[in-house]
């Protein structure tokens, strides 16, 4: 095939950020509050990516993110390739501009290191400057806890890139560019004697992709709108990264919000006009359908899906919703996820449970299956495949107050912004979907499809073939991230071990 068709990733690969290291692509994105974060992808053709690891075991400080912060953690990573070791920088909107690094990009990594702290410091780019040996900083404003938006703050570095070497200088302010606002995710380049910064604006849902340059990093910039939707179906297109191939060809890579889907990525093929800035897309509007990089074939590759979690151990794809405990999965010598009931006082509100397993919503239509065993002893005791947002769905098994295990199929809508929490031990706004079944073995395969809109419909099987349950529930996402697909197994509070579950055969098949 000579052509590729956007989205390269369909799925919620929010913020990208891409870099080339010989032969051989790296992509990261955010990861927000789940455990482990920061994921790895590697691509040949930068159309094909398989995930191949995590670069951020444990979200720190850990007293933080022992319960989920689903909007909170890892913004907006960057990715470079500096003095023979890769290098990630984040911000976390509450704590500040963090880097890790590491020789290889399997690991290991370093502990994250604070490199600036304060409220409301995100989207960070360091740029080391091979011609000089200095080395720069460039990052932008989260107003919620700031105050501060459309800005974009530069600083000089330390080329061990531990510290910054001064207080820092406004070097772009959108405020002063007429119809420029919500300025952010600024990517730092330089080229043909330029400090080039790559940095969207107008919101994730109806923005556009600039570009900015100037002489010195501290500016003055002058600015330039380069990608914007244009007449085609492609909103926002937001923030991403800048790569050029082996054979000199340049691309882009940035993001499109989804809504339930959450950020999908597109390719953008990308050039330098006679007057030197950069020409994105087709005629600055995103390409749907258009020829791939002049790179040697690959075969077709996507992120893992599936997983028959061979000796209890699940795939890369899967995170926690929080930083996990030891004895949350058990390993053993089968196949297939065994999953603690973990005691908990919120067993009604899967958005407060940081023993969660999480992974993306597929942007595609699909089924998810996967066949779950109860074994918990335990009343009360539930486990089940959740779609997981903002509102929030799920199927599974529940232990009665009789000993007899029964198929359930509870929602429960969107919290209102600012609304207290659930009174512990109160139901909150979880309902039945549909009245319960017996179900005599303890046992049951799940089915969710995922059709156009992320409308999800329910099914079970408790071998009389799949049944529907329940109305059509709607995704929804959370504030920056989009839905996740997720396994769970929980009991009330009590003493002692609550039993287990055993989750085996998860599949993901297109529609």
């Amino acid at each position: 095939m000579t052509t590729y068709t956007n989205p390269v990733l369909d799925a919620d690969w929010s913020d990208p950020d891409v870099v080339r290291v010989g032969d051989d692509f790296y992509l990261t994105a955010s990861s927000f509050g789940r455990a482990p974060g920061l994921p790895l992808l590697h691509s040949r053709d930068l159309v094909n990516w398989t995930l191949v690891g995590h670069a951020l075991q444990l979200l720190e400080p850990a007293a933080e993110f022992r319960t989920p912060r689903h909007d909170c953690g890892v913004w907006a990573p960057s990715l470079r390739h500096h003095d023979d070791r890769f290098w990630i920088f984040w911000g976390d909107p509450d704590q500040g501009i963090f880097q890790i690094n590491a020789r290889e990009i399997r690991g290991p990594w370093t502990r994250p290191h604070l490199v600036k702290a304060g409220k409301g410091l995100i989207d960070p780019c360091p740029l080391w400057d091979e011609d000089t040996g200095e080395a720069y900083l460039v990052h932008a404003w989260a107003k919620s806890r700031s105050g501060i938006k459309n800005r974009l703050t530069g600083h000089r570095m330390h080329p061990h890139g531990t510290e910054l070497l001064d207080e820092g200088k406004l070097i772009v302010d959108g405020d002063s560019i007429p119809g420029w606002f919500t300025l952010e995710g600024p990517k730092l380049y330089r080229h043909d004697g330029w400090f080039w910064i790559l940095a969207p604006a107008g919101g994730v849902e109806t923005g556009w992709q600039g570009a900015f340059r100037s002489r010195e990093f501290f500016g003055p910039y002058e600015e330039r709108i380069v990608l914007e939707q244009g007449d085609t179906d492609v909103n926002g297109p937001h923030q991403g990264g800048w790569v050029r191939t082996p054979s000199g060809e340049d691309w882009f890579l940035h993001f499109q919000q989804r809504g339930a889907y959450g950020r999908v990525v597109h390719l953008q093929p990308m050039s330098w006009g006679t007057d030197g800035w950069p020409l994105l897309g087709d005629g600055g509007a995103p390409v749907a359908v258009h020829r791939r990089p002049d790179l040697p074939p690959q075969s077709p590759a996507a992120p893992a899906t599936d997983d028959d979690f061979p000796g209890g151990r699940f795939g890369r794809q899967w995170s926690w919703t929080a930083n996990p405990q030891d004895g949350w999965a058990t390993h053993h010598s089968g196949d297939g996820l065994r999953l603690t009931c973990v005691r908990s006082a919120d067993t009604h509100d899967l958005r407060r449970l940081p023993n969660v397993l999480t992974q993306r919503l597929p942007g595609v239509p699909s089924a998810v299956e996967v066949e779950l065993k109860l074994h918990s002893e335990e009343p009360g005791a539930r486990a089940g495949l959740a779609v997981l947002g903002d509102a929030f769905g799920w199927i599974g098994l529940e232990r009665g107050a009789d000993g007899t295990v029964q198929l359930v199929h509870r929602f429960a809508e969107a919290v209102a912004v600012g609304a207290p929490p659930t009174p512990v031990g109160q139901w909150g706004n979880e309902r039945d979907a549909a009245p319960p079944r017996l179900a005599p073995e303890g046992r049951v395969r799940l089915r969710i499809e995922i059709g156009a809109g992320a409308r999800c419909r329910f099914f079970h099987d408790l071998g009389e073939g799949p049944r529907p349950s329940g109305p059509v529930f709607a995704a929804t996402p959370w504030r920056w991230v989009g839905a996740l697909l997720g396994l769970f197994a929980l009991a009330p509070v009590g003493s002692g071990h609550a039993g287990a579950a055993t989750f085996t055969h998860f599949r993901i098949d297109s529609l």
